[in-house]
């Protein structure tokens, strides 16, 4: 039996990219159905994340004129990560599996194929692996392979040069369902649920129209979420340093009286005011940090929804056609 599948795409103030990508999506799903390897009853998902601009309407337009664009919005804009989770939620019940793909084009939609093939070879989680940035601007190529690393180096499991264009089977995301957290690192998420996994690699495009919503400071943003969401080596890395220079401090308080006792004491301005200020520096980002875990469990045990969905076109569509 072929599975089902659910092409999930976050939208945010896409008017202008998701005329041209939608046929994109809808051409790879015939693609992939006439050449036997998925139903035809499989969809193009787009989630309207609060969408400031005309998105929302031309999804309903795309779902009216083919039934194989479907769409969903939330009632206000909650970030990508959330708009990605919330489509692959909607989708597990009504598919065999998905792939995230963003809209603006960069990713390969043909590296669909190869991740399929993965899938009906037996793995349940397809990665799309970047297998160069040479589109990248160096500083932006330098700080993502730094932060990679990084998040290696801190104990998360991540693939490198991963972002959100992954194929996830409906028995994971049954399982996945069950992770609660509110502050969303899906790339660091899916390799702790586990299950047979691979990675097929693709060139990443120039973004076929409009700009991009992911600037600087979102990209900071989330590569600090990624590593206090998935990782407490920081705070550890604090306990450590802090033992470190206690042990430096109880030698330097025997030094001191040592040097009374000889009388060889000499005051020094400049040592005292540079060492008082490199340890209210070390205190002050010691305590930013364990803030932020604060921070992080403040949210979670609010226990707040991650995505409230206030439309689906399909839901018009079966209401129409009930009546």
């Amino acid at each position: 039996m072929l599975p089902r599948l659910i092409i999930v795409v976050p939208c945010y103030n896409e008017q202008e990219v998701l005329p041209v990508t939608a046929p994109m999506f809808l051409e790879k799903l015939k693609q992939l159905s006439e050449a036997g390897k998925i139903t035809d009853n499989s969809r193009v998902m787009f989630v309207n994340d609060g969408s400031k601009d005309d998105t929302w309407s031309i999804i309903e337009r795309l779902s009216e004129e083919d039934e194989h664009y479907i769409g969903i919005s939330q009632s206000r804009n909650r970030g990508h990560q959330n708009a990605v989770l919330a489509g692959l939620m909607e989708a597990k019940d009504i598919c065999d599996i998905t792939i995230s793909i963003d809209c603006d084009g960069q990713d390969d939609i043909n590296a669909m194929d190869r991740m399929v093939d993965e899938y009906l070879g037996g793995c349940e989680i397809v990665y799309g692996v970047r297998s160069s940035r040479k589109t990248d601007t160096f500083f932006k190529r330098t700080t993502a392979q730094g932060f990679y690393k990084l998040l290696n180096a801190m104990g998360a499991e991540v693939v490198y040069n991963h972002a959100d264009y992954r194929l996830v089977s409906s028995r994971v995301l049954q399982e996945f369902a069950n992770y609660k957290e509110v502050n969303l690192f899906l790339r660091g998420m899916f390799p702790l649920v586990g299950f047979k996994s691979t990675s097929v690699t693709y060139e990443r495009n120039e973004r076929l129209a409009g700009k991009s919503h992911y600037p600087l400071s979102k990209m900071l943003n989330l590569a600090f979420d990624g590593i206090t969401s998935l990782s407490i080596k920081p705070i550890k890395m604090i306990f450590s340093f802090g033992m470190f220079v206690a042990v430096l401090s109880f030698i330097g308080v025997i030094w001191a009286i040592i040097e009374q006792i000889i009388g060889n004491t000499v005051s020094g301005w400049a040592s005292t005011v540079c060492i008082l200020c490199f340890f209210s520096g070390v205190q002050l980002i010691s305590i930013g940090v364990i803030g932020e875990y604060i921070g992080k469990m403040y949210m979670e045990v609010k226990q707040r929804p991650r995505y409230i969905i206030s439309e689906r076109t399909y839901e018009r569509q079966e209401k129409s056609n009930h009546e």
